[in-house]
């Protein structure tokens, strides 16, 4: 098979697989009362169905299962995110009865999926450094923290874009598209099908999630497209990359980083607990403004493109 129709074949299986489960998910969640209650901080004011993670996982699993070659790869991404699933959909289920889980049981299930994702052999192992020509090795405990400390980052930092209609799956799509084309950059036909399978499932859920939404992905569809966002970059940009290559992923992955940069700088400075949500993101700024839901989705969709073309464009002048 040409390599382009088997990344568009799973592109497309991925898509449907999501675009098709959706209203079946959405009737199901809302029999079982499972929906995101409304509250001061959220800006939503009816109850919204809250299981469209649930598509966007198995979607996920079951096209890079059919097309995937790297299985070491897949496994440990499967059962990390299964992990990382589990503990969001706990999580949303205490959001369906107006309660709050606590931070610590969702930190530590996130610490042991990036382990997962060390096991399976997906780490940051070093860096090329630059004159010398050489490959620097982390040491074991150096490989270990470096990767624990992006996954668990960019798990929530997705997670923390997820309060506007649309904005986590369009962002986690541009993303994904963008480490597609820097895995197909350097040759890493594994890593450009992961990024593919999950843009078509973010693509297909954000037919139904664009506003106004009638389905939210909930913590368990956002932290997971954080979780696979952070392995595809560790497992492929991260990959053999130069000093200044490491920006490549950082850039690819720029408006959710930047947000978390922000909310974190602005909790400090009003000396504030950094875990504590509130309504301080880039986008409630945003609308805060003047801007509508879709016009500040936009503007976000906007700068992640413009993220993303950088993060290619530093790739190819030191590739």
């Amino acid at each position: 098979m040409d390599s382009a129709w088997y990344y568009i074949f799973s592109f497309a299986v991925a898509f449907a697989l999501v675009y098709v489960s959706i209203p079946y998910i959405r009737r199901l969640a809302l029999r079982w009362r499972f929906v995101d209650q409304p509250n001061p901080r959220k800006i939503h004011t009816e109850p919204i169905p809250l299981l469209g993670g649930l598509g966007i996982y198995f979607s996920f699993v079951i096209t890079s299962a059919i097309f995937g070659v790297a299985r070491h790869t897949f496994w440990g991404i499967a059962i990390g995110g299964l992990l990382i699933f589990a503990v969001g959909v706990v999580d949303d289920f205490y959001k369906t009865r107006g309660k709050d889980f606590k931070a610590w049981p969702k930190f530590i299930m996130q610490i042991l999926a990036a382990l997962i994702l060390v096991l399976f052999g997906i780490q940051i192992g070093g860096v090329n450094l630059p004159f010398h020509h050489g490959f620097y090795s982390f040491p074991i405990w150096l490989s270990w923290l470096t990767t624990i400390l992006w996954v668990v980052a960019i798990t929530n930092m997705l997670n923390f874009l997820d309060g506007v209609d649309g904005l986590a799956s369009g962002l986690a799509a541009i993303s994904a598209m963008s480490l597609f084309f820097i895995a197909l950059l350097k040759g890493q036909s594994a890593m450009a099908l992961f990024a593919v399978v999950l843009m078509g499932a973010a693509l297909g859920f954000l037919r139904f999630n664009f506003h106004p939404a009638r389905i939210f992905m909930g913590d368990a569809g956002a932290t997971f497209l954080g979780f696979v966002l952070a392995a595809i970059a560790v497992d492929g940009a991260f990959k053999s990359a130069t000093l200044v290559s490491l920006i490549v992923p950082v850039l690819a992955l720029g408006v959710p980083i930047l947000d978390t940069v922000w909310v974190i700088i602005r909790r400090f400075r009003d000396n504030r607990p950094i875990y504590v949500a509130d309504k301080g993101h880039t986008f409630h700024m945003l609308m805060k403004s003047g801007l509508t839901q879709i016009q500040t989705v936009a503007v976000l969709y906007l700068l992640g493109i413009f993220f993303s073309l950088a993060s290619i464009v530093v790739l190819l002048v030191t590739h």
